[in-house]
């Protein structure tokens, strides 16, 4: 029966979670839990956190986190200023991830700066990647010895009406002979995600703290969950003083 599928509940999964978002109570909860391996952040997120000084706010974060992997991304438009903004965040601690826009907003490639940096020893985090192509240029730019973070979109590859799924397969292989590279399921769009990247073989895979909270219940009886329903639209109801 379909109801008998054995989901492993979120602690069991071999994947990596990594926490994602800006707020430092959630990133500080996260970390204490246990749960997830892994912080990433960016701009967008910072801004609607707040975050007025990015500096500050990186190394709050890393005063908390000092012993899990920490993505901060560059936001210059220019690759000289990505290259200034990628040696300073990489200076911060042994634990940090460069995150690099795989294109400027002229839609130029990173890659030169990608290799340049990879050579240099940084641990970089390509990010907002979707095209198979742009992986395929990213493995050829990483540094085979150095620790690297692929990210791709498949959320905003779903987005578009594709399946992700082939994407992340295919991608997989690209990065194969690239044992340091992992690749990032970014932009999960409900909790099934985190089990799709998890049977796809992804390495890791970003989660938001709402979704990390609807990850609680796998594995979950289906009639429990039901009745559990039930119950929530009875209580809003009750405490709303709702009448027809």
């Amino acid at each position: 029966m379909l109801e008998d599928q054995q989901v492993p509940r979120i602690e069991e999964l071999k994947i990596k979670i990594f926490g994602d978002g800006a707020d430092l109570d959630s990133i500080i909860e996260a970390y204490d839990k246990g749960l997830v391996k892994g912080f990433t952040t960016n701009p967008t997120l910072m801004s609607q956190a707040g975050i007025t000084n990015y500096l500050a706010f990186a190394q709050e974060v890393l005063r908390v986190v000092t012993d899990l992997s920490v993505s901060f991304e560059v936001f210059s438009d220019d690759f000289d200023g990505m290259r200034e903004q990628a040696l300073k965040l990489a200076e911060l601690a042994d634990n940090v991830y460069v995150k690099i826009p795989i294109t400027n907003t002229r839609g130029e490639s990173a890659c030169p700066l990608i290799r340049e940096l990879a050579g240099r020893g940084l641990k970089l985090n390509v990010t907002a990647m979707m095209p198979l192509q742009q992986v395929r240029d990213v493995a050829a730019a990483l540094n085979p010895k150095v620790p690297a973070i692929v990210s791709v979109f498949a959320g905003r590859i779903a987005d578009t009406g594709r399946d992700p799924l082939p994407f992340m397969k295919e991608s997989l292989d690209i990065l194969a002979p690239m044992p340091q590279a992992e690749l990032l399921w970014a932009s999960p769009r409900e909790a099934l995600n985190i089990i799709q990247a998890e049977q796809v073989g992804c390495h890791i895979i970003t989660v938001t703290p709402g979704l990390l909270k609807k990850a609680a219940a796998f594995g979950k009886d289906l009639g429990e969950f039901s009745l559990d329903t039930v119950k929530m639209f009875y209580n809003d109801a009750l405490n709303s003083g709702f009448t027809i």
